[in-house]
């Protein structure tokens, strides 16, 4: 069957699902701040919702109609609940089902996530029950469970079973994240897809930093699909932007509107936007600093070595230069404050307007602090003082007494 997942660029980008943190007011501040090609929804239990209902997955479904393509990330070890579940996905409007076998929680592996790499009869059925819903149904997992050799047995179950997408964590369930990704595996398990399903798209995960980076390592192995980033959200929430396509501080406070870049002129599907003066600014005292002085116009270029004033004109054309970079470095801090600062105020705003859907309280926000307040000085201080809020309110306060608009 086709489906969204044919029509991705190459490689597609996805944000990661994380528990209790890829709920709908996360994803739309990463939409917001450089949207990735595909979003994940947090992980909700199957049987849980069965008997239970929908207070058993406590709002990790609830989305809006500007999310596509949004999958479903679903996780159990009951086929027959997994089906009923699945079928529920699709009555609400998802775009995909993504079935979690790597997840190494504890409450995770009693009956599904990674525990299903031990049982991969159960994982089968489980494939099986959520395609009776139709819907393309992909999986996320790792490369084994305790050592890294079950990864060609394992991974070559699942590429039998004619799934839309495979990520793979290449980590094992007992090596967490513990130690660096397997990158060197990379190439093998493109073959055994090739193989096996070369009609299964194929994505990574793991110590995944930002796009620039994940479009090196697909430069680095031809085949590859898709790349998935999670933890390199909580370092810079802009890591799926396209350079000078980061989203303005100055729209960026409104909630009610869609989201708005810095370009005025409209643009192809994910072509980069043309960044503000100030990062223009940024950039172009970098090339400068690296040796690409195209845009800089010094004596020194225009003059022989033989000429009376050439060590002058060095000297001055160097202290220009390293002026202008000390202020492009000054520059970006102050931007980057700025926007994350920024960004945080959208945040808050969006916890407020889904709060009352999602029932979450305000101290579950305040892991989020640390995503927007780093990196600069008297950040530390600032978050503390972030720390010991009892409300949106009171978080606004704090923020409104920094003077960086």
């Amino acid at each position: 069957m086709t489906s969204f997942w044919d029509n991705l660029p190459q490689p597609f980008f996805i944000l990661a699902p994380m528990e209790a943190v890829t709920d709908v007011v996360f994803r739309h501040v990463v939409k917001q701040a450089g949207a990735p090609d595909v979003f994940f929804t947090e992980f909700a239990n199957a049987t849980g919702w069965v008997h239970a209902g929908d207070k058993a997955i406590a709002g990790r479904l609830v989305k809006t109609d500007d999310e596509h393509p949004l999958v479903a990330q679903i996780w159990g070890g009951e086929p027959g609940d997994m089906e009923q579940f699945a079928a529920h996905c699709m009555e609400l409007g998802f775009d995909g089902i993504d079935i979690n076998m790597g997840c190494p929680a504890k409450s995770a592996i009693k009956s599904g996530g990674a525990a299903l790499i031990r049982r991969p009869d159960v994982a089968i059925a489980a494939i099986a029950a959520a395609k009776t819903a139709g819907l393309p149904v992909s999986v996320k997992t790792r490369l084994g469970y305790s050592r890294v050799d079950e990864w060609k047995e394992w991974l070559g179950t699942l590429l039998a079973q004619e799934l839309a997408n495979l990520t793979i964590h290449l980590r094992t369930k007992k090596e967490m994240s513990k130690v660096p990704a397997h990158y060197e595996l990379i190439d093998d398990i493109i073959a055994l897809r090739d193989e096996i399903a070369p009609q299964t798209l194929l994505t990574i995960n793991g110590d995944i930093r930002n796009r620039a980076h994940g479009e090196e390592l697909a430069r680095q192995h031809p085949g590859l699909n898709g790349v998935m980033i999670g933890r390199g959200i909580f370092s810079d929430p802009f890591c799926f932007a396209y350079t000078g396509a980061r989203a303005s501080y100055k729209t960026i406070r409104d909630p009610l509107k869609p989201a708005q870049i810095f370009s005025e002129t409209p643009l192809a599907p994910n072509a980069p936007a043309a960044a503000p003066p100030a990062l223009e600014a940024v950039k172009r005292s970098r090339s400068i600093s690296s040796g690409d002085a195209s845009e800089k116009s010094t004596p020194v270029r225009e003059r022989g070595a033989g000429d009376a004033n050439f060590a002058d004109d060095v000297r001055e054309a160097s202290e220009a230069i390293r002026k202008e970079h000390s202020e492009g470095a000054e520059l970006s801090i102050t931007t980057r404050k700025t926007e994350l600062i920024a960004l945080l105020h959208y945040h808050l705003d969006l916890f407020d307007r889904y709060q009352p859907t999602l029932g979450r309280p305000f101290e579950t926000l305040k892991r989020f602090f640390k995503i927007y307040i780093r990196d600069f000085d008297g950040a530390k201080e600032l978050r503390e003082k972030l720390m010991h809020t009892k409300n949106t309110s009171e978080a606004r306060q704090i923020l409104e007494k920094i003077q960086y608009l």
